[in-house]
């Protein structure tokens, strides 16, 4: 007995010194060396914090720069990312930071910028997605690589041509219709423009993309924004070595339900498109995003087959993707245009004058010689980044650091 005691014990002793060692060569001996490296190459940073890295101080930051009122201009960039804001002032163009553990390269100058965008030598891989992010997007367009990655951006790029786009503006119009029939008794009054663009652009997706109403789409959209409210809360967060393994927090637990929740719901509009070819009440399962992601699943070639869960992923992937950005460059429009209302005024003569009291159309489109220009004005002073362009490149090794 006493014999086995010591070996448990010599056991136990020898397992925490390897757990030990391993944590402190992943947390501290390769931080320290990455650092080491760039350092000797000109490429400096904030200094590196045990397991937290420089997250600390930029939730910090952000805390700080998030709790001060803003006048209205678009000097944005030191409100929205004041970490990079004030480390491309300390320490230059390009730096190191720390997210964690994790060594990214942090790439403001343009020119190099495009360079790694181009990849044409395929040197720049996609990074690991984080825990939620992976729970959110699964294995959709932003995540995966190769042969598969282009089949499905092909899918999407047909989904979403010129021709598509206008067989879209009837549907689109009639949500525009519904929301402005909301603002009649609206009028002088203040309103939280955001929300109200959140409900149109989530109408507007749900009939053009999967051919539903806005009603269908609402819980998928609700726990989406749920979903997002949680990687907020842990963007800042390192996880503390191999206790991440063994137990889940409550955030963690909760994206499980949320991800099971968003599953059921696209699986439960894919069935209904299905249903109804099988029934006879349709010949094809439709040219929309959802149609052709359905005949995808069917086709009898493996080589474009879709899995039932790249279905899931793309739908969850675009109606977080396409409503977020949307909503937040329709808002930000809208607050540009009330700052400087002659342009306001310009605008609004142009509309009128092309298309009088009919509804738009997609010939006439293209006359918004105005509109265009305030649009691509909105792009280029769209927060958070305010023209300056950022790219961060994911530590792969001591090798590439070298070179």
């Amino acid at each position: 007995m006493g014999n086995l005691l010591i070996l448990f014990t010599a056991s136990l002793c020898l397992c925490l010194f390897v757990a030990l060692l391993y944590v402190l060569y992943k947390y501290w001996w390769v931080p320290h060396r990455v650092q080491f490296i760039m350092n000797s190459q000109g490429i400096r940073g904030p200094p590196y914090e045990f397991i937290h890295g420089n997250n600390k101080e930029a939730l910090q930051m952000q805390k700080e720069a998030s709790s001060k009122p803003m006048a209205l201009t678009h000097d944005i960039f030191p409100r929205v990312m004041p970490h990079d804001y004030s480390c491309i002032k300390k320490y230059g163009k390009n730096y190191l930071s720390w997210k964690g553990v994790r060594a990214e390269l942090v790439i403001t100058d343009p020119e190099l910028v495009k360079e790694v965008l181009k990849n044409s030598e395929k040197a720049f891989s996609k990074p690991k997605t984080s825990y939620f992010f992976k729970k959110l997007l699964g294995d959709s367009i932003p995540t995966i690589k190769s042969e598969k990655w282009a089949r499905h951006r092909k899918l999407a790029n047909h989904a979403f041509h010129g021709e598509s786009l206008k067989n879209m503006i009837p549907a689109m119009i009639a949500s525009v219709g519904t929301m402005l029939e909301k603002w009649k008794d609206k009028e002088g009054k203040e309103m939280e423009v955001f929300q109200e663009f959140r409900f149109l652009t989530s109408e507007v997706i749900s009939r053009t993309a999967f051919g539903s109403s806005y009603l269908e789409g609402e819980k998928i959209f609700d726990m989406l924004t749920k979903f997002t409210l949680i990687i907020g809360r842990n963007f800042y967060k390192a996880k503390f070595p191999i206790t991440g393994k063994f137990w889940k927090s409550a955030d963690e637990i909760e994206s499980d339900k949320l991800e099971k929740m968003i599953n059921d719901s696209v699986m439960k509009i894919v069935k209904q498109r299905e249903e109804k070819v099988m029934t006879g009440e349709v010949d094809s399962f439709g040219h929309d995003f959802l149609g052709l992601l359905v005949n995808a699943y069917h086709d009898p070639d493996e080589k474009n087959m879709f899995l039932i869960q790249d279905i899931i992923d793309e739908c969850k992937t675009f109606y977080f993707a396409g409503q977020e950005t949307t909503n937040s460059l329709l808002a930000w429009t809208t607050l540009l245009l009330a700052i400087y209302t002659d342009w306001q005024d310009k605008t609004r003569a142009e509309v009128i004058e092309v298309f009088g009291n009919q509804n738009p159309n997609s010939e006439a489109i293209a006359k918004l010689k105005t509109m265009t220009m305030i649009i691509n004005e909105t792009l280029r002073l769209y927060p958070p980044l305010n023209g300056v362009v950022i790219y961060k490149l994911r530590w792969v090794g001591a090798t590439e650091a070298q070179r």
